[in-house]
């Protein structure tokens, strides 16, 4: 299986993810590709016509602030052996309350020529491979069968739909293909940020 690596960025890579992606461990039909655009559903769109022009079985989709275990490309690896086109890891927003970047529903319809959309982060995450409704692209593989497919019937599968971000549009794409999503609950990483640590978020405030 021909696997490419993508990592869509603005201008810079953190130094936490640049070492866990030296450290994963890539079987040799590996490549990757790292593009540096304004635009990252831009830069997913010219990755997924890429892999599909070069005859890529899988991509695998990091983003740059996202860190993974050595073992993660051969775990979802595993996973797509079964059968599957999409499976997603788990990691969590940059913000408290922390939430997993995976979905129990997402949904976008327009009415009265007004778009509306939502998503329901998942509350569980079991260790075992489980349905999903949508997930974000920081740690996931999708099949070039799907990428083709979407690129087939929609061009740019990842141009985003009015108020919904780019990984999710893909997402709805998807499903509205006839696809399933898959999360292994079993692949946790991490999510680089900021943050100002104070007493206020541990004890409340004095009157």
């Amino acid at each position: 299986m021909k696997t490419l690596i993508a990592v869509p960025c603005l201008d810079m890579v953190h130094v936490d993810f640049m070492r866990a992606f030296v450290e994963l461990q890539k079987p040799e039909d590996t490549a990757f590709s790292i593009i540096k655009n304004t635009l990252i559903y831009n830069a997913r769109n010219l990755i997924a016509h890429d892999a599909i022009a070069h005859g890529f079985d899988r991509v695998m989709w990091l983003d740059s602030d996202v860190v993974v275990k050595p073992d993660t490309l051969l775990r979802l690896s595993a996973d797509m052996d079964t059968g599957l086109d999409f499976v997603t890891g788990i990691y969590y927003t940059r913000k408290l309350p922390l939430k997993p970047v995976v979905y129990s529903d997402v949904w976008w319809r327009v009415n009265d020529l007004e778009a509306e959309a939502g998503a329901t982060n998942i509350t569980a995450t079991p260790c075992k491979l489980f349905e999903v409704s949508g997930a974000g692209f920081g740690c996931c593989m999708t099949s070039a069968k799907l990428l083709k497919d979407l690129v087939d019937r929609v061009g740019a599968p990842f141009t985003p739909l009015i108020g919904v971000s780019e990984d999710l549009t893909f997402c709805l794409r998807a499903r509205d293909a006839g696809y399933k999503l898959w999360c292994d609950g079993r692949i946790r990483c991490g999510h680089i940020g900021t943050i100002e640590y104070n007493e206020a978020m541990f004890a409340p405030n004095c009157t």
